[in-house]
């Protein structure tokens, strides 16, 4: 079992000291995907020129660019709540990058009202992720 308690003082010691945002995205994606199991990609959508914009991220290339509202990550941004997808294959508009992906979480990262960026997970794994998980990861996005 995960001891997300433990991971997430981890995760804030090495980047607490840290002010830059992409410094900060690309150690927690790294460090996340690195110890969290059954993961094939995890990384970061930045809101930029009204599009999202793939940043730092661990896993197979990514799509760049994401519209408001197109697959998980657009549904995420427009209605600002994260949306955990036990199978990604039964979503119509999902956007496939890698076809290993079976679920999927993505948690938006709000600041002053206004999403500038989101964590996004893939997992090769059907319903991978749980309530306790998504609470971690949604805690980690705090950091930012």
């Amino acid at each position: 079992m995960t001891d997300y308690n433990l991971l997430f003082k981890q995760l804030q010691i090495l980047i607490e000291d840290e002010e830059d945002i992409i410094v900060k995205m690309a150690n927690m994606s790294s460090f996340l995907y690195f110890n969290l199991s059954d993961i094939n990609w995890l990384g970061f959508y930045l809101v930029k020129d009204n599009l999202l914009k793939v940043g730092p991220f661990q896993g197979k290339p990514a799509c760049s660019n994401i519209a408001k509202g197109q697959g998980v990550c657009g549904t995420a941004w427009e209605k600002m709540t994260t949306i955990v997808v036990d199978d990604v294959h039964s979503i119509q508009n999902h956007i496939a990058c890698d076809s290993a992906s079976n679920s999927e979480v993505v948690i938006p990262i709000i600041k002053k009202g206004n999403m500038i960026a989101e964590l996004d997970v893939d997992s090769p794994k059907f319903s991978r992720f749980d309530l306790e998980l998504v609470q971690f990861l949604e805690k980690c996005t705090t950091l930012i």
